[in-house]
């Protein structure tokens, strides 16, 4: 198998909810658009693939549900802490929740946490090195 990830699917509670904050609020450009389904293009060879919750327990299996978050974060990196700012911003503005303060990490880097209309967590940060180096085009 190669090492590689060609899609991440999250099951979404309302789509077209989901569709305005990606698309119309983050700018995103859809990649596919079915019923019950929208692809964004999160990567060169990556797609975030959001599915209707209905559609996703349809296909895979029920959903856990409880309290507490997902166990899972999704990061976007970028190559200033001013941006980092700025995307938390666009975020904000398009419907997301801020869940926690900017910090700069013990591991050298600036980031925020941010929670989409799922309440998906988010990460927006500047990580100087290695980390950028390999996940930044």
């Amino acid at each position: 198998m190669e090492q590689r990830i060609s899609l991440i699917t999250l099951a979404v509670a309302d789509l077209r909810a989901t569709r305005r904050f990606y698309v119309d609020g983050l700018g995103w450009a859809p990649s596919v658009e079915a019923p019950g389904v929208l692809m964004l293009r999160a990567g060169e060879h990556l797609l975030l693939s959001l599915w209707d919750r209905g559609e996703f327990e349809a296909e895979v299996a029920p959903i856990m549900t409880g309290p507490g978050v997902a166990p899972l974060t999704l990061a976007h990196n970028v190559t200033t802490d001013q941006q980092v700012d700025e995307v938390l911003d666009q975020a904000r503005d398009a419907g997301a929740t801020a869940v926690q303060p900017t910090e700069r990490r013990e591991w050298g880097g600036y980031s925020r946490y941010f929670a989409d209309p799922d309440g998906f967590r988010w990460e927006t940060a500047c990580a100087p090195g290695e980390v950028n180096d390999i996940v930044l085009p």
